[in-house]
């Protein structure tokens, strides 16, 4: 059980450093996210492909098993394609917001903002899944609405930032919640790869779009970036997602859920030892920090209570 408790808090560690890597890496916010959907890809399809034909060859054997003969890369129809594909353009967006966000303020704006998540979901969960609407979901989350804007007060150079963040945030809310829906009528492995696949292909046909907008100066990694790119996608995006489903079968997602909570606080301690982001900061951002931790705090609180109740 320690194992599993200690591969949970390296996931959360891991997670921290995505914001890090997207300041490091030079390339604009939409290319590092088309790079990475692209790497990702091609490395899940290389992975279940191999599977696949060890899974074939070991059916064919004498020492036939019902675990060897589970092919990994599965065939789907255009509508599944086109659902898992959909989850991934918004995961897609996140991340080009997300870090468009870091890139236009720094790495602790950029990962406070992340915190809306919750007061988006509270907003959206109830009219996408059709359920009844959390007063007190909602009350946590404005005072992590607050805390953001204590944050926005204290420098005007950093609020569009702010707005980019904002919207990754609500990005995140749509993904999480249709990932949650759709991911329920696929295996994850194969479903990550087309949300990957899904992802570049909308972001392919965006960039076009968003150059006239924002001119894109390089479309090709260079010097470290390439590092700082495999470090991103093979760690941080393949590594991360199968350690969390290593995870999830051992620990409850109540438990993993609770934890990832840390993960802005591993980003903003990483971010202040790699770029010295606390000579940035004052009294008005310290306080909305604190308002932000509060929320989530007492929404952790209510919800231990809430299940203690249940169980």
């Amino acid at each position: 059980m320690k194992k599993d408790y200690l591969l949970l808090h390296l996931s959360v560690f891991i997670a921290g450093f995505t914001g890090v890597l997207g300041r490091l890496i030079t390339l604009d916010s939409a290319i590092l996210v088309w790079w990475r959907m692209a790497a990702a890809a091609l490395i899940m399809f290389l992975y279940l492909r191999i599977t696949t034909r060890r899974g074939a060859d070991a059916c064919n054997s004498d020492a036939c098993n019902s675990d060897a003969c589970d092919v990994s890369l599965r065939r789907y129809n255009l509508r599944d394609i086109s659902q898992m594909g959909g989850v991934g353009m918004l995961l897609c967006l996140h991340w080009v917001f997300f870090y468009a966000s870091i890139k236009a303020s720094n790495v602790s704006i950029g990962v406070v903002c992340f915190s809306l998540v919750g007061f988006f979901t509270a907003l959206l969960e109830p009219i996408i899944n059709k359920h009844r609407f959390s007063g007190r979901e909602f009350f946590f989350s404005l005072l992590t609405i607050l805390g953001i804007y204590l944050i926005f007060q204290f420098d005007s150079r950093y609020r569009l930032g702010i707005a980019l963040g904002v919207i990754s945030s609500a990005l995140y809310a749509l993904f999480a919640i249709t990932n949650q829906r759709v991911g329920k009528h696929y295996e994850a492995k194969n479903m990550l790869l087309w949300e990957m696949v899904g992802g570049l292909i909308g972001l392919t046909c965006l960039i076009p779009l968003y150059n006239m907008f924002f001119p894109i100066e390089r479309l090709y990694p260079i010097g470290m970036d390439y590092a700082y790119l495999a470090f991103m996608v093979v760690v941080c995006t393949i590594g991360l997602c199968l350690l969390q489903i290593i995870v999830l079968q051992k620990i409850p997602a109540f438990t993993v859920n609770l934890s990832y909570n840390l993960e802005p606080v591993y980003s903003i301690i990483l971010s202040m030892f790699i770029f010295k982001e606390y000579k940035e900061l004052n009294f008005s951002f310290v306080a909305g920090i604190a308002l932000i931790i509060l929320s989530v705090l007492l929404q952790t609180w209510f919800e231990i209570k809430r299940r203690k109740a249940q169980s």
